[in-house]
């Protein structure tokens, strides 16, 4: 399954002039692309699909929706994948605690 997935924005930065973000997820950090939500800042809540967030949402959505995905098992599925079929889950992104 793939789900467009709420997070909040922890640092921004730009690489060859795109907008680079670390999105926390309820504890796992990813990196994301802003490209399409250049409004998006460092505090602000956003939806991730694939890598890049898709839109800005207010924070209760966020934490409701993030609440929901634990509590039926989606948000582990979704951020963190098996590593080639093994079952094992790969290591959190940069500046994440287990």
């Amino acid at each position: 399954m793939c789900l467009g997935v709420p997070g909040r924005v922890d640092t921004v930065w730009d690489v060859d002039g795109m907008r680079m973000a670390t999105v926390d997820f309820g504890g796992i950090r990813k990196e994301v692309c802003l490209a399409y939500v250049p409004e998006v800042e460092v505090g602000d809540y956003t939806i991730v699909h694939v890598g890049f967030a898709l839109t800005r949402l207010d924070e209760a959505s966020a934490l409701e929706t993030l609440e929901l995905m634990r509590s039926i098992g989606l948000l582990e599925q979704e951020l963190v994948p098996d590593v080639q079929g093994t079952g094992a889950a790969p290591e959190r992104e940069r500046g994440a605690t287990p």
